[in-house]
């Protein structure tokens, strides 16, 4: 491994997608770099049809670019077959959806244990941990509950603590916030900012949000596949609102 691959989370290099429905291909991503150092707080920001859920797919190792290279906490993904990159997404990679994404029969720790027992932990060591990150985000009471009991916010604390159970370097937040109040999105972005700042964990969100992006350290803007802006959060934010005055 690299000096640089040691250093980078994640890292892409000049990575194209395409579609293609019989010869006909739609270019999603064109030549796109980006390099996310471990303990980084990234928002990739985007019009629809910008790229940015296409790129957060190949972030996740959901789908793989069609050219360039994808190094994930040193890996080249590019290279592993499907059962590979499922397994590098449950050693490496936490999700956060916006629609939360809990299974409504299990029980709240059942839902936070879940990609321990894929992982082949044992139910009790699976369980006691999802109890731990449970407290984590203050709601070990509520271990027994099923999601369908719980607000909205704490159905997305739920999801915070599965996706940190696995001790992930990466956490993936698709629009976290945006089946949220603003009170309870505030809470929730707090959270991510103590995540990445008290547990070094490198945060990577999507939003179209300006006040969500800007809880991050960094912002990246995509227009048209392409990256239009990297840079500083507060800075490409302040661009944003130049152009929209």
């Amino acid at each position: 491994m690299t000096t640089r691959e040691n250093a980078l989370l994640i890292d892409i290099r000049q990575v194209t997608k395409s579609y293609f429905s019989g010869s006909v291909e739609t270019q999603v991503l064109f030549g796109v770099d980006l390099a996310v150092p471990r303990g980084d707080f990234l928002a990739v920001m985007g019009q629809s049809g910008s790229g940015k859920s296409t790129l957060m797919n190949i972030f996740g190792c959901l789908d793989q670019a069609t050219g360039g290279s994808y190094f994930l906490n040193g890996v080249d993904t590019l290279t592993l077959s499907r059962n590979e990159l499922a397994s590098i997404r449950n050693r490496t990679i936490g999700f956060v959806f916006q629609s939360f994404n809990l299974i409504k029969r299990m029980s709240v720790a059942e839902n936070v244990a879940l990609p321990l027992i894929y992982a082949g932990v044992s139910r009790a060591k699976a369980h006691a941990k999802a109890l731990l990150e449970l407290e984590r985000v203050g709601l070990k009471d509520m271990a027994k509950r099923t999601p369908n009991q719980l607000s909205g916010g704490q159905q997305q604390r739920v999801a915070i603590a599965r996706a940190l159970v696995g001790d992930p370097p990466l956490i993936l937040a698709d629009e976290p916030t945006g089946n949220l109040d603003t009170h309870t999105s505030e809470e929730i972005m707090r959270s991510f900012q103590q995540l990445n700042e008290e547990r070094g964990i490198t945060i990577l969100l999507v939003t179209h949000e300006p006040d969500i992006a800007a809880y991050s350290k960094r912002l990246v803007r995509l227009k048209d596949g392409r990256v239009l802006y990297d840079g500083p959060s507060a800075e490409g934010l302040q661009q944003m609102n130049a152009i929209t005055v």
